[in-house]
């Protein structure tokens, strides 16, 4: 089987993809502490993070409109070239010490409604570059180096932050969106949005929720995965450290993320060679155990069986992760593809604050370990709910249909997606976006 990294335009895609990620991934931790040495005031964190969030979520559907309707490679490069544009000028006022909340602010707004651009394109990009055969190798590629970039990035960030300051760092990050341009400007121009542009935006919205709905595997998938990121996210985040402490120390939770980490990385090198009938079904299956890390924070395990719990739980969230996209790109139609999965995004966005703001409160009322527990049981099943349904199970993926074909077996008829119409919902054999 031929590597997607051997198709050029596949190969620019995943340079400014590791190149943008990796920036990514090291301006967070920049940034919260150029705010925080700025102003010594988590309130202004609090400001500037938010400030991100809410355009973010407000444009994500215009943004997979945008990314449907013009060649998603104009969109990629404009909205990188505006990304390193805005972060430059981040990195300016903190080298020239004139932070400003107002600044700031309105800067980091600007990258929350450009976001919502980017990754739309990005998530509807991919079957534009390479053969639908290829899609599964393709995803796991790149999320593998998407983990890498998470496990690597906010360590990168923090030594640059103590040896250099935050400025450069948030200057790297500007500099990793202007190559990321660089290399969104080598992609192929796609061909099939031409006749969209005459058409009204909001009906364009509405085409899509109209596919997003009508296709039942699809949003049952995309429901459960809001549920599950709205218990999962803030747990995690805010109680995992906290509770890990009491139980064995911080280091422990170190060695926690790093063995997670681990588990994302090692699952994305796995699911390029795996062959699944139901690819969906199998990355559902493998995404319950997902749920072990916080199962075994509330049950109080020791650090031993808390790091391997995290270890596995990265397995099974990495497998998930590449059958949900892979699923995605090979039933959703390409023109529609965007507008689906930006529907995907805003239900998974809006979760997680949510998720985050009734942490606090439920942990004072039920115990941080009672609630962890909760959570992780909670999160193993809204991850099987959507097996219920049979179009969820029966799901079939393109590239054991197609080794079918080449046997002499008829691939079967779910395969075929009807095109997207304002008037009827699709049937059932489309996806949508990305998990946890």
């Amino acid at each position: 089987m031929s590597s997607p990294l051997k198709r050029p335009a596949f190969l620019w895609f995943f340079t400014g993809q590791a190149v943008s990620l990796l920036g990514s991934s090291m301006a967070p931790v920049a940034l919260a502490f150029a705010v925080l040495d700025a102003s010594n005031s988590t309130t202004q964190l609090g400001v500037v993070l938010v400030a991100r969030m809410v355009p973010l979520l407000v444009f994500l559907l215009i943004g997979g409109v945008t990314a449907d309707r013009f060649s998603r490679r104009t969109v990629l490069v404009l909205s990188n070239a505006g990304s390193a544009l805005t972060q430059g000028a981040v990195a300016v006022i903190l080298l020239t010490g004139h932070y400003s909340l107002a600044a700031v602010s309105v800067l980091e707004l600007l990258n929350g409604v450009l976001s919502a651009f980017t990754q739309p394109a990005l998530r509807g990009v991919v079957p534009e570059l390479v053969e639908k055969s290829q899609m599964q190798q393709a995803n796991s590629v790149l999320g593998t180096m998407r983990n890498a970039t998470k496990v690597f990035g906010p360590s990168v960030s923090g030594l640059l932050v103590v040896a250099l300051g935050s400025g450069p760092a948030i200057a790297c990050d500007a500099a990793s969106f202007l190559v990321a341009a660089v290399c969104m400007a080598r992609l192929p121009l796609s061909g099939h949005v031409a006749a969209r542009r005459k058409t009204n935006v909001l009906k364009d919205i509405h085409e899509g929720w109209t596919q997003f709905r009508g296709t039942p595997w699809l949003w049952a998938v995309a429901v459960a995965f809001c549920f599950v990121n709205m218990v999962q996210t803030g747990s995690w985040q805010i109680l995992g450290p906290d509770l890990t402490k009491q139980l064995s120390g911080v280091q422990t939770w170190g060695f926690v993320l790093s063995a997670r980490g681990v588990g994302l990385l090692l699952m994305g090198v796995l699911m390029y060679r795996l062959v699944v009938r139901r690819l969906l079904r199998f990355g559902l299956l493998a995404g319950v155990i997902g749920a072990l890390p916080l199962i075994a924070l509330g049950l109080q395990l020791n650090a031993p069986w808390l790091i391997a719990a995290a270890f596995v739980g990265g397995l099974g969230s990495s497998a998930l992760g590449v059958s949900w996209e892979t699923s995605l790109q090979e039933h959703v139609p390409t023109q529609t593809l965007s507008r689906v999965a930006s529907f995907d995004n805003l239900l998974s966005y809006i979760a997680i604050p949510v998720g985050q703001l009734l942490v606090g409160p439920l942990s004072a009322v039920f115990g941080g370990f009672q609630l962890a527990l909760f959570a992780g049981l909670f999160y193993a099943v809204a991850a099987l709910a959507p097996l219920a349904s049979s179009a969820v199970r029966r799901l079939p993926h393109s590239v054991t249909d197609r080794q079918k074909l080449k046997k002499g077996t008829p691939a079967p008829a779910t395969t075929a997606v009807p095109e997207p119409s304002s008037a009827t919902a699709v049937a059932p054999s489309g996806e949508s976006g990305g998990r946890p």
